[in-house]
């Protein structure tokens, strides 16, 4: 659609921001809903940060997505935050409002659930323990989504025990601390096994753990889309694993901005993800 004088804009802020996939995918729902929109990259210095942040409203933009090394600093310099944000400690989308004010949410716990819901349609959080790896802040997302959901016991694995005792205190008495070098026997009786840590992703050496104590009933799940299927992913499926890969989660956390800023509810379908993998494999 031809962008007039009332175009609504938005972004994604980071340092870097080459690496986003968000243009391409808001650049698609754009085209695919006739919206008089634009959806654009905007790299910013970490020094840069508040001072971008008041100017964006003042100059047209409607919101913006945030990545990298920004999530956490963006919670404290908007005008609000919704409670999973404050609870997860990290703001993903900003919502400027009718009056100029920035309100902060973070739907990366909706994209996971939502992620890991369309890769394992019947998923039932009583299907038994869940074992996060990692306490970044991915994890803290992924933890709150999964206690939000219901999961009653969720064993949290970090290689610096303190960091994951930090996400246990904030998310709930459901969380429990399993020592790094207990990460294997972590897998007994699990129902589903969540990867949050950038181990895999392309450039990074492969995630050190062995699957053999994980039930061939359980789910394993990498939040790394690229690539597409990580060496934990290919492990857990040569041994009868159901494995969910990491792309849903980034396209679905993107459907709540989307909505607020262009006024029209986008949808994640086949049809996208091979747009989005195109552009992967194009280096776009």
């Amino acid at each position: 659609m031809a962008q007039t004088g009332r175009t609504k804009l938005a972004a994604v802020i980071g340092w870097p921001v080459g690496h986003s996939i968000s243009p391409r995918l808001h650049g698609y729902w754009l085209s695919h809903h006739g919206v008089d929109g634009a959806y654009v990259p905007l790299a910013v210095r970490p020094g840069d940060l508040a001072e971008t942040l008041r100017l964006l409203p003042r100059i047209g933009f409607v919101g913006f997505n945030v990545t990298v090394p920004h999530k956490q600093a963006v919670l404290a310099l908007v005008d609000e935050a919704d409670p999973e944000a404050r609870a997860i400690g990290a703001v993903n989308t900003v919502i400027v409002e009718t009056n100029g004010r920035l309100r902060g949410k973070n739907t990366d716990a909706f994209g996971f659930l939502q992620g890991l819901r369309s890769g394992f349609p019947d998923w039932d959080p009583g299907h038994g323990p869940v074992v996060v790896i990692g306490a970044g802040g991915a994890s803290r997302a992924v933890c709150a989504a999964l206690v939000g959901a219901g999961v009653s016991e969720l064993r949290l694995v970090n290689r610096t025990e303190a960091r994951a005792e930090g996400v246990a205190r904030d998310i709930g008495d459901s969380v429990t601390c399993v020592p790094w070098r207990r990460r294997g026997a972590a897998l007994e009786g699990a129902a589903l096994v969540v990867n949050t840590t950038t181990q895999g992703m392309t450039g990074e050496s492969p995630l050190d753990l062995d699957l053999a104590a994980l039930p061939t009933a359980a789910a394993v799940m990498d939040i790394v889309y690229a690539p597409l299927e990580t060496p934990l992913l290919a492990d857990a499926r040569a041994r009868g694993n159901r494995v969910i890969d990491g792309l849903g989660m980034i396209l679905h956390q993107g459907r709540p901005g989307f909505a607020a800023w262009f006024g029209a509810e986008p949808e994640v379908t086949e049809e996208l993800r091979r747009y989005i993998l195109a552009g992967l494999d194009d280096g776009k």
